[in-house]
């Protein structure tokens, strides 16, 4: 049986060949670089909600949505909305709409200061 000290060393080379070993890790150069960057993935979200309470942090997602709204106009934030229902796992809202002939005007996406 491997001890953990043969398992930090398994896990370290593989994570050095670019494997990502710890969930959350992406992009670490080895083991420990990727567990330091899942623990700050993870409480980035935590200490933010920490900051702004969770009411706060609620509001600041929805206003997030409310913002883009506003951004692309009624219609726009409309069809981006019937793309993205259309979205599967293995197909974008886009491939489905062409496959089934949904036509989606893309038109409105467009910022009104552009």
């Amino acid at each position: 049986m491997a001890s953990g000290q043969e398992d930090r060393a398994e896990l370290d080379a593989r994570a050095r060949q670019g494997e990502t070993v710890v969930p959350g890790g992406t992009g670490g150069k080895s083991l420990e670089a990727q567990q330091h960057l899942a623990e700050g993935r993870s409480r980035g979200g935590q200490t933010r909600r920490d900051q702004l309470g969770t009411e706060g942090y609620q509001e600041m997602g929805s206003r997030g949505g409310q913002t883009r709204k506003e951004q692309i106009g009624r219609e726009g934030y409309q069809e981006m909305g019937r793309k993205g229902g259309l979205s599967t796992m293995d197909k974008s809202g886009g491939e489905r709409a062409a496959e089934e002939g949904i036509e989606i005007d893309e038109s409105k996406f467009r910022t009104a200061n552009r």
